[in-house]
């Protein structure tokens, strides 16, 4: 997969895991972008090690991993700027 089709995965990845993630998330594009290539990665890492393909190679097991690891990382980006929220 590109360099592109990597972002555009991450950017969907990170979508539906702001979607399955409840509540109202304060974050940005990017951020939900950044998180889920972060996901992406994570997720091909472990469908890697568990040997249902190659790093880069799209699979199922792999995009199921990236969704939840997407899931959790906002959960931690939430964590880290939860004080920093703007009251309007």
């Amino acid at each position: 997969m590109g360099i592109i089709g990597f972002l555009v995965f991450g950017l969907i990845v990170g979508a539906l895991a702001r979607l399955i993630k409840p509540g109202r998330q304060n974050l940005s594009i990017l951020m939900t972008l950044v998180l889920g290539v972060v996901g992406s990665l994570i997720g091909g890492l472990v469908a890697s090690a568990l040997g249902t393909g190659d790093f880069g190679e799209l699979n199922i097991l792999g995009a199921i991993v990236a969704i939840i690891a997407a899931v959790l990382l906002i959960g931690v980006a939430e964590g880290v700027s939860g004080g920093r929220r703007s009251v309007r």
